[in-house]
């Protein structure tokens, strides 16, 4: 009598199954997803890394919260779900300011298609703690795709010890990518190079945009550097970018801007 056992056909299937799986693993984690910041994408091959964690740090007035909420508006009008935290803005507020750039995110949250979570720095200090907790629930349930925290230098403010403090960003960083959200990150800095020079965060964020808020000849103007982007060929320049009623943040990519020179 012959054994029993899984026949060769069988074994084939399973793996050609198994190879599709991986396949399709593989290009969602080399997908890109659009910034919906006009003029960028082209510049970084079409868009952020999914399931990446981009950190967006700039100063006061240059721009965070906008490309934040731009690239969470983006996925929303897309039909993607999406998660806003927040330890510093008022949502009747926020939502206000946003209608400018013609973003009714008020619509989509009765949709249940946008999560506004507002959190003190110590509440999120305990999600972490228990893994995630409401937010998580969240992000299972609604199939969140993006994540925005707006921003992490309140949490990071909560830690005195240098130690503790990049024990902390691991941990929420882990969080994140249990999650698989594609992330947005901001961050607040009045002198940017001395803000990332002492952040441990910086080198675990895949990404790292810097949006700088600058005077020059009596005028403030703005622009934005990509720092590092993992896996991403992307443009070295220094470029203009300005805020437009109706449409947000734009970048002009043929506007190359000489810092050093410009800064007073």
């Amino acid at each position: 009598m012959k054994k029993k056992g899984v026949s060769k056909k069988a074994v084939k299937r399973n793996t050609i199954g198994s190879k599709k799986i991986e396949a399709i693993k593989i290009i969602k984690k080399s997908s890109r997803v659009k910034t919906g910041v006009k003029n960028l994408d082209p510049l970084i091959q079409g868009g952020l890394k999914s399931s990446h964690i981009n950190l967006v740090v700039g100063s006061a007035g240059s721009g965070k919260t906008i490309f934040a909420m731009q690239f969470l508006m983006e996925g929303l009008k897309a039909g993607e779900s999406c998660i806003y935290i927040t330890f510093e803005e008022k949502k009747e507020k926020l939502y206000h300011d946003m209608t400018v750039f013609g973003w009714n995110f008020d619509e989509y949250e009765k949709k249940k298609k946008l999560f506004y979570l507002e959190y003190n720095p110590e509440q999120v200090k305990s999600l972490i703690e228990e893994g995630g907790g409401t937010i998580d629930q969240i992000i299972t349930e609604h199939k969140i795709t993006r994540l925005v925290i707006d921003s992490v230098t309140s949490f990071s403010l909560l830690y005195q010890d240098e130690l503790a403090k990049k024990e902390a960003g691991l941990a929420l960083f882990g969080l994140i990518n249990k999650w698989g959200c594609t992330a947005v990150l901001t961050s607040q800095a009045t002198e940017i190079e001395d803000q990332l020079r002492g952040a441990s965060l910086q080198f675990e964020a895949d990404c790292i945009i810097l949006l700088y808020h600058f005077k020059q000849k009596g005028e403030r103007r703005r622009a934005i550097e990509i720092l590092k982007m993992r896996g991403t060929n992307h443009t070295n320049k220094t470029m203009a970018i300005e805020i437009i009623s109706q449409k947000g943040l734009v970048v002009f990519p043929n506007k190359v801007i000489d810092l050093k020179s410009n800064i007073n």
